[in-house]
């Protein structure tokens, strides 16, 4: 077992544990468990390390409160991240086969699925096929055909930068997917893609992102659908999302501010309240001694540091964003912990998606 270091989160809560299983003869996959509860299980993105993606706050931040309620499992794609390297070319059946693997290594007859992006299409075809296994279906971001997300000049475009020059590609994909991210959001994100994948796999992936098709799948679902998708999504048009909840039978639709692709960028908080309450765990998480329909037992600007605590920002990163001084931003941080009778940060955000949820927070 492998643990990788809590990266700027000193709660046990929030340290993944590192796992191997086959997926096929001579390919291991890596996988990461995080939480306690039933299964939430979290089909790869196009592109991803677990390791690089655990040290960005955000990322933690957004896996918190789920975690505080579920199981969250993950896994890098093979030849990205920690994985071995699949022989030959990439396909939707791989993927199907990746996911199969790691949830039945885990002995998991029965889980939830969160397709996020590229992630949708796997999620859809897995629950289209083995209705059984899957319990209830989130997509997040996600399509079913992908020759609709751009137009054949723009993904050959696209195709053509990154296999020329992944550096610049992956700034360029940085941009598309964090829009409204900082520049160091940015350049860590096009870090993680380059530490992730060489230039071939990530052109064999991004190809495949653009090919894939679960379209005539989708009259097949019948597990409980929730689709979420951000109205001004500058990497998957909020119209493919749209399309997914007409074609699910019964499945709801959830529409969000935004252009940010990523879920744990912008107001992720509103994403994670959407899963948890479609999940049937928002209400059901246990609580504290003060009662989350009473009102708010913290003032203005506890609340606003716990907002902040919620987004993932580290005390250093919560001072300069109020420009208030560390050593102060980490007292605010301890008052709430002992007026919310908690003793972790994943505490503390879940505490915060419960109260927004209700609107019982003062701003």
């Amino acid at each position: 077992m492998r643990q990788s270091p809590p990266s700027g989160l000193d709660d046990p809560e929030l340290r993944q544990e590192i796992r191997f299983c086959e997926a096929a003869p001579g390919v291991r996959v890596a996988y990461a468990t995080v939480g306690h509860g039933p299964a939430l299980v979290v089909p790869a993105g196009w592109i991803g390390h677990l390791e690089l993606m655990w040290r960005d706050p955000a990322v933690r931040a957004f896996y918190a409160p789920l975690a505080a309620c579920r199981t969250v499992v993950c896994y890098d794609k093979p030849g990205c991240g920690l994985s071995d390297e699949w022989t030959g070319r990439p396909t939707l059946d791989t993927d199907l086969t990746v996911l199969q693997a790691v949830v039945d290594h885990l002995e998991l007859e029965h889980f939830d699925l969160l397709g996020m992006s590229v992630g949708a299409p796997v999620s859809l075809a897995f629950a289209a096929r083995q209705p059984a296994r899957v319990e209830r279906l989130v997509v997040y971001g996600g399509y079913a055909d992908g020759r609709l997300i751009a137009s054949v000049e723009v993904r050959a475009a696209m195709l053509d930068l990154v296999r020329a020059h992944w550096g610049l590609g992956s700034d360029v994909l940085a941009n598309i997917f964090l829009p409204d991210g900082s520049t160091a959001m940015k350049a860590q994100f096009a870090e993680l893609q380059r530490g992730s994948a060489s230039t071939e796999v990530a052109c064999q992936l991004l190809a495949q992102c653009y090919e894939v098709r679960v379209d005539d799948l989708l009259d097949r679902i019948s597990t409980p659908t929730l689709v979420l998708h951000r109205e001004a999504d500058r990497a998957i048009p909020y119209s493919l999302g749209r399309d997914l909840a007409v074609r699910i039978a019964d499945a709801r639709l959830v529409s969000l501010p935004g252009r940010s692709h990523f879920a744990h960028a912008g107001d992720a908080a509103s994403v994670v309240r959407a899963i948890l309450e479609f999940l049937g765990e928002a209400a059901n998480q246990p609580l504290p001694a003060w009662s989350a329909s009473g009102p708010s037992p913290l003032t203005a600007r506890q609340s606003q540091v716990a907002a902040l605590i919620a987004e993932g920002l580290t005390n250093r990163q919560i001072a300069e964003r109020l420009g208030i001084e560390e050593r102060s931003a980490e007292g605010h941080v301890e008052r709430i912990r002992r007026r919310l009778g908690v003793t972790s940060r994943v505490q503390v955000a879940a505490w915060w998606i419960r109260q927004s949820r209700g609107g019982e927070v003062p701003g």
